[in-house]
């Protein structure tokens, strides 16, 4: 094995790619190139590092330094000075309020005061080079599965560790998986739902791009204790590098005879394949994604049955999301007793959150369940910025609620979300400060649902559109005091019969900034006015006719 003197590890992540992170590194090997030093320098392309705001992001290692915001013109200044005399760039450091620098990552608190499971590998490994995952104890857990566990103590196991879908809902994931193992069928079928609609989420996106083989073996591990041979990968087409890599990945795994027949030598034959969805967020719905895989309109079923009785072409299946299936190969290599230390009783684990919107460092970020908000925003997020202060965080994204500040210390976990009017989600998290305007952030979220209600029901299809339609009303100043009390029951009244999940939970933004914020309703209501300044609008009276307020965002 060849020894180097540095890794140089490059976030190849999409956001760190976009940001420039392609031309740094051609630049960084041409400068490695002109001093005689490639040999000793091994360039590394990883998947997505997290802290995506400050990218494209370099580590060096032995040392394990940070350089954020890096560019192509800087590579010559770390060739020479870094690489050359050993010197670390202060400027390219990551920085404490602007000023101080820190050393290595591990006193970077955004890193520091993570605990990664389902991000273990991202980051660390080329998540091209399957030998890197093998490093890792990659496919480690599928071995001690296959060659020396029964498949009912693979569900055991799952159970034991109190695993739950990290897709939304939170069901206990064993459980899941015994209802499709109990079915007397020849033939079932084991999906990932890689449909990752949220706007403001990419946790999904980020595992599939960094660590592709760690779904791979989840899912491998998933299809032996139910009994399935044959999995599918549902990811949408915008994820064009996630794709890429993902084929890479299950080519890699077919070679190295980890995937397909008699793996390692055993009865246990599994394979997968890709099927890409054009957009559709009610695909993320599983009924709807099964129609969408089977070549028909995605629209949800009713339930039951549930597709661990009749799923995909009528034959049980377990549909599991990224994250869930990332977990899996950790429960199983270290025990349940090892994933359970982390998290609470009812919600063991980690959670992973894409921190987005008013806050200082927005990225990914992994923490145990029942972390506090408090401790995500500012002990991780860095706070907020400019001097503004925390109003509230949606989680959940369109399916959410807004937690307010005077629930900053609210656990995130399973049980106390809900009890504010939210959900977890698939763990969007958009902060907004006192410029954020709750009423706008309402409209904003209703009117994503009603573009991307399937219609097949009538309380999501023509319920939400009202809703909306009120909302346009209150944002341009001509809403009425009746309209609040209108929207209340109009979301009531949705979460009781509309036919899915997307429709049941689309009035919780709505609802919760009703329950919160109701003074900014009033304010644009009565005083005709948006305490935020978002909605800007006038009431002129012209030949004693009030005419129709006019909005500009």
């Amino acid at each position: 094995m060849k020894i180097y003197r540095i890794h140089a590890l490059i976030c190849a992540g999409a956001q760190c790619l976009a940001a420039g992170g392609n031309g740094f590194e051609e630049a960084l090997k041409n400068e490695l190139k002109k001093h005689n030093i490639e040999e000793e320098v091994c360039v590394v392309e990883t998947g997505c590092m997290g802290a995506c705001q400050l990218g494209p992001l370099l580590v060096v290692y032995p040392e394990g330094i940070m350089y954020t915001n890096v560019e192509a013109k800087d590579a010559k200044e770390i060739v020479e000075e870094h690489f050359l005399k050993g010197r670390p760039i202060k400027r390219l450091m990551w920085k404490k309020e602007g000023k101080e620098e820190f050393p290595g990552l591990k006193d970077i608190p955004f890193f520091a005061k993570q605990t990664k499971i389902v991000l273990r590998n991202c980051g660390l490994i080329n998540p091209e080079d399957i030998n890197e995952y093998i490093a890792r104890n990659g496919y480690k857990a599928l071995a001690k599965a296959i060659v020396e566990m029964k498949p009912q103590d693979v569900i055991d196991v799952v159970k034991e560790s109190g695993l739950r879908g990290r897709g939304g809902a939170g069901f206990p994931t064993g459980l899941k998986w015994s209802f499709a193992a109990n079915q007397d069928s020849e033939e079932k079928y084991m999906i990932c739902n890689a449909d990752e609609g949220d706007p403001g989420a990419y946790m999904d996106r980020s595992v599939l791009e960094g660590d592709p083989h760690s779904v791979i073996e989840g899912m491998m591990i998933a299809g032996y204790a139910i009994g399935a041979n044959r999995g599918y990968i549902y990811v949408r087409a915008e994820y064009p590098l996630a794709v890429r890599r993902l084929e890479t990945a299950i080519k890699q795994a077919k070679q190295a005879g980890l995937l397909g027949k008699n793996i390692l030598g055993t009865n246990f034959s599994f394979d997968i394949e890709l099927r890409m969805g054009a957009g559709a967020f009610v695909c993320g719905e599983e009924t709807a994604l099964i129609n969408s895989i089977e070549g028909k309109r995605g629209e949800p079923r009713k339930k039951p049955p549930f597709p661990a009785i009749s799923g995909l072409f009528g034959k049980p299946t377990i549909i599991n999301n990224v994250e869930t299936l990332a977990n899996l190969s950790v429960i199983i290599d270290k025990g349940a007793k090892f994933f359970k230390q982390f998290g609470t009783e009812k919600s063991p684990g980690t959670k992973v959150f894409a921190l987005a919107g008013k806050v200082n460092i927005s990225g990914l970020v992994e923490v145990p369940m029942g972390t506090s908000l408090r401790k995500i925003v500012f002990d991780i997020g860095g706070g907020i910025p400019e001097g503004h202060t925390f109003k509230g965080a949606l989680t959940g994204g369109p399916s959410g609620g807004v937690i307010p500040m005077e629930f900053i210390d609210t656990p995130m976990d399973y049980e106390s979300l809900p009890a504010l009017g939210t959900i977890m989600g698939s763990g969007g998290l958009i902060i907004m400060d006192e410029t954020s305007c709750m009423v706008d952030v309402a409209k904003f979220f209703l009117k994503f649902v009603v573009d991307e209600s399937c219609g097949k029901c009538v309380p999501c299809r023509e319920g939400t559109k009202q809703m909306l339609k009120i909302l346009e009303r209150i944002t341009s100043g001509r809403g009425q005091k009746e309209d609040i009390d209108r929207l209340e029951k109009m979301g009531k009244l949705i979460k009781l019969t509309a036919l899915c999940a997307l429709g049941q939970t689309a009035p919780n933004p709505v609802l919760s900034t009703i329950k919160y914020f109701k003074e900014e309703y009033l304010a644009h209501i009565i005083d005709k006015k948006c305490p935020a300044g978002i909605c800007q609008f006038s009431a002129l009276k012209e030949g004693g006719k009030k005419h129709e307020a006019k909005v500009t965002h």
